[in-house]
């Protein structure tokens, strides 16, 4: 039988397997090495008293902290009894609360002057915080090793659950920390020797039982080092493939349709949008697969750098397809490249131009003649340009010759998505991926690290920055009229508005029902326990009361795809004044005559998607205005949060915010790989020089050795730390 190497081990053979089970549950460690790489969050320092003072209410809380005094009390009459314990560190109190059985053996451990470990769930009882029934760990008495084990210099914290405490994770740590001596270190000796740091072995024991903070700085600083290297060394060696494979050079003619096209343009291309489409073009007269990122801000001109670079593609004789995330955005990008096109969209009808292509949009909910047409179209190469939905991946659907797939919003598609278009053309064809999500520069290197990536961040000249301000329902009720105030006076001088709420309010819906309660039950204020506002009961309150005689109409996902497009239509023609709507909203739609936003219980949507919203307005030489409102007290952090997007119309800096107050697991595609995210300790803004650095080195070591046969060890942690979902992740991307 094979051995089966220490770190690969089942926990249930190390640790018993009732432990294992809920590890395995709860916290998805399985082997040995998984619990070696579970991290302690912080470090609880011996005679420090953890601060009582802020502890976070409703969550799963680990306290150092000294009995004040203990009591037993009898309720319900006499008949029941509850043990009530205070416990203090001298910046707080905490009232620690036993019931019924359970309360004799903590009456006889809790005797005032014992520290212990209290782990347990914050909750309020007579506005008092407390831990009902908490788990415990004494710190002093008994066996003097046993003392010092738990109230050593510095006591590890780990990431617990309310089924396993910290300190029970510590003592099945204890139990597989000797197999640490045979973890495989992945980095290349150079680089470990060059930069200084410590062996693997070295850095797993001393991050979890440190003597000093010094071995707590050096631990991780190595540990950085592994998740930085070996993800960028997956992202290189992809790079290094892509590079290997076949592709058409497409080079636009010298009198074809985007000289024609660029030839009527009534404005000239900002210099972000010239620079960035020559990177564009440089990549496509290549013969191996482009994979550029194009970021850029909200109505930077990500879709007329896109155009662009379709036409080169249809110019060169290939097709190009553009992927929208949404019904409402495909046919919105549809429609405005045919505008922005002209007769160059109209090939093969009477008054098109002879140096022209068909443009067809697919998508799901279409008639079954105009779906077989565009299908038609497509295998013929009649149609050089495609726009469509996911119903382009279809098995049916064959493209002639496809040259360009532009991915637009490329965090809301699955890598398999993406990868069934690609896979319809002859040979790879070149990719762009958009987003409008300002991604900071280390995040692009660590999620995206296998594109090259271009930054749009100029603004087309004429367009006016938007004013946004914060509109405190709760505190002062008067500012929400004047916010509808203002939306009377933007329609009167001829604009439109857009009202966005957080769900629907249908609510034969049961999900959105739910979703609403759990939503109005995890509120940061205690009084806000309403469920989000909806759409159709906004609508209707405003059409009765402060918007009475505008035309006021509803859009959201629920609508039959014709009802929606007819919406959006009539609101782009004007023949709408205020638009109540969900986030459907939120990308590409493009309506320059929009000048206002109200965006309700605005707390409820993330720092990015505020952002995305906001950019619906202000694309015509009108100045925007976004309203915020919310019903937070002002010194909740959710009304900080709407305070920064206020202050700044800056992406990338609110990226950044957005990405601070997340964990790193979302930012890093979790969702679309299915995985849990491999990084533990690397944070990606914090450590913005160790990615750039492992990025340098992950680069030299695969164009040196791309299959790694020289260094087993990083092709053993590839393997490891990348697993097989992971790696088809980093493939599609």
């Amino acid at each position: 039988m094979d051995h089966v190497p220490a770190l690969e081990e089942s926990l249930k053979k190390v640790i018993g397997p009732a432990t294992a089970k809920v590890m395995a549950e709860h916290l998805g460690l399985h082997t040995v090495g998984d619990l070696l790489h579970h991290y302690p969050r912080r470090y609880a320092e011996r005679g420090e008293l953890t601060q009582l003072s802020d502890l976070p209410l409703d969550e799963h809380v680990t306290v150092v902290a000294q009995v004040a005094s203990a009591r037993i009390l009898g309720f319900n009459a006499g008949r029941g009894q509850r043990l009530e314990v205070v416990i203090t560190d001298g910046s707080g109190q905490l009232q620690l609360v036993f019931f019924g059985r359970g309360i004799h053996k903590p009456h006889k451990d809790l005797l005032p002057g014992t520290r212990a470990m209290f782990a347990g769930k914050v909750s309020t009882f007579n506005r008092k915080l407390q831990l009902t029934h908490p788990a415990y760990e004494l710190l002093r008495g008994g066996d003097p090793e046993a003392v010092d084990a738990w109230a050593g210099a510095l006591i590890p914290i780990y990431p617990a659950t309310a089924k396993l405490e910290s300190w029970k994770i510590a003592k099945a740590v204890d139990a597989v920390l000797p197999s640490a001596a045979e973890a495989v270190d992945p980095l290349p000796d150079a680089l470990r020797d060059g930069r200084g740091l410590l062996p693997l072995p070295e850095a797993l024991e001393m991050i979890h039982r440190p003597r000093t903070k010094a071995d707590i700085a050096a631990a991780r600083d190595r540990l950085k080092w592994d998740e930085a290297f070996v993800l960028q060394v997956a992202l290189a060696r992809r790079r290094y493939a892509d590079t290997q494979l076949p592709a058409v050079a497409r080079r636009p003619a010298d009198d074809g349709i985007l000289t024609a096209f660029d030839a009527r343009l009534p404005f000239t291309l900002t210099e972000g949008q010239q620079k960035v489409s020559a990177e564009i073009f440089g990549d496509l007269a290549t013969e191996h697969p482009m994979h550029r990122l194009l970021q850029g801000e909200v109505g930077s001109g990500k879709t007329m750098v896109a155009l662009r670079a379709m036409l080169a593609v249809v110019d060169a004789g290939g097709q190009a397809a553009m992927l929208a995330p949404t019904e409402v955005l495909a046919q919105q990008h549809h429609r405005s490249i045919v505008e922005m096109m002209g007769d160059l969209a109209e090939s093969g009808m009477l008054g098109g131009s002879e140096r022209g292509t068909k443009v067809v949009l697919l998508t799901g909910s279409m008639g079954a003649a105009a779906r077989r047409q565009a299908l038609l179209d497509l295998v013929t190469g009649e149609a050089g340009i495609v726009i469509g939905t996911h119903a382009l991946i279809e098995d049916k659907v064959q493209f002639h010759d496809l040259g360009l797939v532009v991915v637009d919003e490329q965090h809301r598609f699955g890598v398999e998505q993406r990868d069934a278009l690609r896979s319809k053309g002859k040979q790879p064809p070149h990719l762009l991926v958009m987003t409008a999500t300002p991604i900071p520069r280390t995040v692009a290197m660590t999620v995206f690290g296998d594109l090259e990536t271009s930054v749009l961040d100029q603004l087309p000249a004429g367009r006016k920055p938007i004013a946004t301000h914060v509109v405190p329902a709760a505190d002062k009720p008067h500012f929400l009229d004047r916010a509808w105030e203002r939306v009377r006076e933007e329609v009167t001088g001829g604009h439109q508005a857009y009202v966005v709420c957080p769900r629907i309010g249908d609510e034969t819906d049961e999900k959105a029902a739910a979703k609403a309660k759990k939503a109005a039950a995890s509120a940061e204020d205690d009084a806000e326990k309403r469920p989000p506002l909806a759409v159709l009961e906004v609508a209707e309150q405003l059409a009765a009361g402060p918007l009475a005689g505008l035309r006021v109409e509803v859009l959201h996902g629920r609508m039959a795809p014709d009802d929606k497009d007819d919406v959006m239509r009539r609101f782009a023609a004007g023949e709408v004044d205020v638009l109540v709507a969900t986030t459907v909203i939120e990308v590409g739609v493009n309506v320059p005559n929009a000048t206002a936003m109200v965006i309700m219980d605005a707390d409820r949507f993330g720092v990015s998607q505020l952002h995305q919203l906001r950019g619906r307005v202000g694309r015509g030489s009108a100045p925007g205005l976004c309203l915020l409102v919310s019903e937070m007290p002002e010194a909740s952090p959710a009304r900080a949060r709407l305070g920064a997007v206020a202050a700044t119309l800056d992406g990338f800096e609110l990226s950044r915010i957005d990405l601070e107050q997340r964990r790193e697991g979302d930012v890093l595609g979790q969702a679309q790989s299915g995985v849990r995210s491999s990084l533990r300790v690397l944070a990606v803004i914090e450590d913005e020089e160790v990615i750039a650095e492992a990025r340098e080195e992950a680069v030299a070591v695969v164009a040196a050795d791309p299959d790694l046969a020289s260094l087993p060890q990083l092709r053993t942690a590839l393997d490891a730390l990348l697993d097989q979902e992971r790696e088809e992740y980093l493939d599609k991307g």
